[in-house]
């Protein structure tokens, strides 16, 4: 029995053989594609459990291809694992802040290939259980609704990536509360998660940004972390 429709993107055959017989070992169903163009053709018709993305495509690159997909609804919750050789923290971080999953260096071990895809799956499903009403959060000018992935700010929707969204629902939940950039990203993302803290730190920029003035909300605590307003 297949544990999952897995998309693989990449222009090098040779990384594309090689993540293909490691994902099928697992019971993976996999479908390669040398450009961003054609998986987000074959997106349309069916979507997969998840996608590895290279950075470094022909035509439109990796980043691109994020960005197309976490723009659209219908996408948003396809999980993403870039792939880069570049190893660079503002390729990592630009691709985290555009809705990516997590990311692998290369060259990598197939070892570390497949323990980051089941991770990434299994927070999926944790995320797939369905929050109640009681889990709504009413503060301030703000109301997040998790059930249905939406903030409104004095009444009107913001729009914020996948996220951006947990992230301000994970310090809305508990105002006053000082959370360290550690502990973000491991509620957000799971423990132990290699992302530095300027990621953190550009996620938190970007959401003020989209909250207009409601960002003052979101307090840095110097030299520790960051809190939500009470």
């Amino acid at each position: 029995m297949s544990k999952g429709l897995i998309y693989v993107v990449d222009d090098e055959e040779d990384i594309l053989d090689l993540v293909e017989y490691n994902l099928e070992k697992e019971r993976f169903l996999v479908e390669r594609f040398t450009t961003g163009e054609d998986l987000l053709n074959k997106v349309k018709d069916e979507q997969p459990d998840l996608i590895l993305l290279d950075l470094m495509l022909p035509g439109m690159d990796g980043l691109e291809v994020c960005k197309t997909l976490k723009k659209e609804s219908e996408y948003q919750s396809i999980p993403i694992i870039m792939l880069t050789a570049k190893g660079e923290e503002s390729d990592i971080v630009t691709g985290l802040e555009l809705g990516a999953d997590d990311y692998i260096p290369k060259p990598f071990s197939p070892k570390v290939l497949i323990a980051r895809v089941k991770a990434v799956l299994r927070r999926k499903d944790i995320t797939r259980e369905i929050p109640s009403d009681s889990d709504i959060v009413k503060i301030h000018d703000i109301i997040i609704h998790p059930g249905r992935h939406e903030i409104k700010l004095e009444g009107k929707p913001v729009d914020l990536t996948y996220t951006e969204f947990g992230l301000l629902y994970y310090l809305a939940q508990r105002p006053g509360w000082v959370f360290t950039r550690y502990q973000i990203v491991d509620a957000l993302r799971g423990e132990n998660y290699p992302v530095t803290e300027r990621a953190v730190d550009v996620q938190i920029v970007g959401l003020r940004k989209k909250l207009g003035k409601a960002g003052k909300y979101v307090e840095t605590v110097r030299g520790v972390g960051y809190r939500f307003r009470e």
